[in-house]
């Protein structure tokens, strides 16, 4: 059996001799009719047919429209917030999108491709990238469905291999900070390294970036 998939507005129904109930069908002003044919019924029964199967329609109906209607608002009631949002969310939700803004226009971001033409390597990016995902080398951020690999976490003097402090800082904070946490962490001024960016001082003083992620997480910890 099939479902009715939308509502239907039943208008009137008919029982008789097929020229009769053709005759009042060419009065009526409906575009569409089921029509149900039967052999030697009385005028009785075929009334009787016909306001029983009439109930058993509308009250099919009915139900699929109180079943649609039901579904829109069980539907409408995921997809609006519980409360309206309060200013402190909005301002929350400004910030959160000012620093994705952030992270995305540095120019420090490399596509699995960017990084395959930079080493120049024969061997699959993605699989490669996706092994050093696997041992917390390097981490990426996700962004209209495509990843995105920190530039300042290569060695273009090794290849464009990971850097082996990035894994050591990736070490102190897992399970502290996801991915964009830890892109905000290593674009943003650290007060433990005067100002700098533990990005800019991946390479030049790399104990220092890795002490300023165990500085901060003690603080969470202690904090």
């Amino acid at each position: 059996m099939r479902l009715i998939a939308e509502p239907v507005a039943i208008r009137s129904t008919f029982t008789g001799d097929l020229k009769a109930v053709a005759a009042r069908l060419n009065a009526e002003k409906a575009e569409q009719a089921v029509v149900i044919t039967v052999d030697h019924a009385s005028a009785e029964t075929l009334a009787a047919l016909g306001e029983s199967l009439e109930a058993a329609a509308r009250f099919i109906t009915d139900t699929t429209s109180k079943d649609h209607q039901l579904t829109v608002e069980r539907m409408v009631s995921l997809l609006v917030p519980q409360a309206p949002v309060g200013p402190v969310i909005l301002v929350e939700a400004q910030m959160l999108a000012e620093a994705k803004k952030a992270v995305l226009e540095s120019g420090d971001w490399l596509s699995e491709r960017d990084i395959a033409l930079l080493a120049e390597s024969n061997c699959s990016a993605s699989s490669r990238l996706n092994e050093w995902k696997r041992e917390r080398r390097i981490f990426s951020i996700h962004h209209n469905g495509s990843a995105y690999y920190p530039i300042y976490a290569l060695n273009k003097d090794d290849g464009y291999q990971p850097l082996s402090a990035m894994a050591e800082v990736l070490k102190v904070f897992d399970g502290e900070k996801d991915d964009w946490g830890l892109a905000y962490w290593f674009i943003s001024m650290n007060s433990y390294l005067g100002g700098e960016r533990p990005q800019d001082l991946l390479i030049a003083v790399p104990a220092r970036v890795v002490a300023a992620a165990e500085y901060e997480v003690a603080g969470v910890t202690h904090g």
